[in-house]
């Protein structure tokens, strides 16, 4: 028996040369970079370049069907100037350089194309600014170069980090931030590599989880519980873990008060938490019992339930543990039950649905097509989708359709400004 060897060839991971040449982009597609076609007639198929226009000539490196921006040769009238310095170098915005009435029409247009793909007639209403002071949480890198701590975010397309010191799409409370997370990663100096600082600004301060630290010693816990002292840091944690609690974190949401878990997750920004609420509220009067599906912290019931009855149902134990604490501690609430359910796995039936008025579901980006399933079986008499994600949500919303549900509003919300991001919700009603 001949002997196997288990040495593997080495991968070329070499990219394919650059091809320097001048397009003309056609449409802006719907992660927000333009689209271009080769004009070598030998070549086919798209090419993507970030930071362009639809009608724009530029001159671009090409590799296969990617491309980097080198000149725009004739701007779009549609193009501004970018209110970030950093834009095009940062990976967190796409369309800063999009004038705001083209913008609007983009964005909604996004949902818009998802619909007509699945061959679903609505009206999508006018895109609804829910940006207000800014994104109230935001992901920060550190990665150190010997004493020296480097703080931001990941450049376009790489794993490479931009450092910089302020973000204009972050709340006015989060404007040095960059400065805090330096002095917060400076007790890991020489014992960690890379670290990722998740920021939550909360009513009663910041509220900082620390994530890639392992294990800290006790020195560093020292530092750092000094650190959020010095920084007046409400709370401070590692991977969960409470190093620092000189106030609670607590955020009002309808009567109660909630404390969010450290790195939990809660919409982007305050203006579009409420107004995602005020269209459910507005959608269900008189409904009765609700259902919250996939309810996280709980933003939806503990606004409803001053007037409604809700059963909150979401798998993940430490959000339904917030939101429990955040409903025992408020009064005069209807009546309210928790419920821990993995509804990807059990979703609700259609005789577990038929004693409720309204649901609402808000599922991740992967949406909820088998309890969409479940629901168009159902006869509740309304249903309100929120979703980020217009592919799913239009999926969702056909199976609803085709069991005899009317798609009756689709609201697009956006709290991603300046990216590709947008909030839809879309309010159903039984008609047969």
């Amino acid at each position: 028996m001949a002997h196997r060897t288990h040495h593997r060839r080495k991968r070329n991971h070499r990219k394919p040369p650059a091809e320097r040449l001048e397009l003309t982009i056609q449409s802006l597609g719907r992660h927000g970079d333009g689209i271009a076609e080769r004009d070598d007639s030998r070549v086919s198929g798209p090419i993507y370049v970030p930071f362009t226009l639809a009608g724009e000539r530029i001159e671009a490196e090409v590799r296969g069907e990617r491309a980097s921006l080198v000149r725009v040769i004739d701007a779009a009238p549609e193009r501004v100037e970018p209110p970030c310095p950093l834009f095009g170098q940062c990976g967190g915005c796409a369309v800063q350089h999009l004038e705001p009435s083209a913008y609007t029409l983009w964005k909604r247009g996004l949902i818009e194309t998802a619909l007509i793909n699945r061959a679903i007639a609505a009206e999508v209403a006018p895109l609804i600014d829910a940006h207000g002071q800014g994104r109230r949480r935001v992901t920060l890198h550190v990665r150190f170069d010997g004493a020296r701590v480097n703080v931001g975010f990941m450049r376009s397309r790489s794993h490479e980090l931009l450092k910089l010191e302020r973000c204009p799409v972050l709340v006015p409370e989060l404007s040095d931030i960059v400065a805090v997370v330096r002095a917060l990663a400076t007790p890991f100096t020489g014992a960690a590599g890379k670290l990722d600082f998740a920021v939550t600004t909360t009513d009663t301060g910041l509220d900082v989880d620390v994530r890639g630290a392992k294990d800290p010693d006790l020195k560093q816990r020292m530092d750092l519980a000094e650190a959020a002292e010095r920084l007046d840091v409400a709370r401070l944690s590692v991977d969960g873990e409470l190093i620092a609690a000189r106030r609670m974190p607590q955020i009002a949401m309808g009567l109660s008060k909630l404390t969010p878990p450290p790195s939990g997750f809660l919409q982007a920004t305050s203006a579009g938490e409420q107004v995602l609420s005020d269209i459910i509220i507005a959608a269900m009067p008189g409904a009765g019992r609700v259902a919250d599906l996939f309810c996280g912290v709980g933003p939806f019931t503990l606004r409803l339930a001053p007037e409604h009855p809700v059963d909150a149902y979401d798998s993940d134990a430490v959000a339904l543990a917030a939101l429990d604490q955040a409903l025992r501690h408020t009064p005069e609430l209807k009546a309210v039950s928790v419920v821990r359910r993995d509804l990807f796995e059990s979703p609700l039936s259609v005789d577990d649905l038929k004693n409720y008025g309204a649901i609402i579901f808000d599922p991740p980006r992967a949406g909820a097509e088998a309890q969409a399933r479940e629901l168009a079986e159902s006869s509740v008499p309304v249903i309100i989708a929120v979703s980020c994600e217009p592919a799913t949500f239009a999926r969702d919303a056909e199976i609803l359709i085709q069991g005899g549900y009317s798609l009756e509003s689709v609201s697009p919300v956006d709290q991603f400004k300046y990216t590709s991001h947008v909030e839809m919700i879309g309010v159903f009603k039984r008609v047969d």
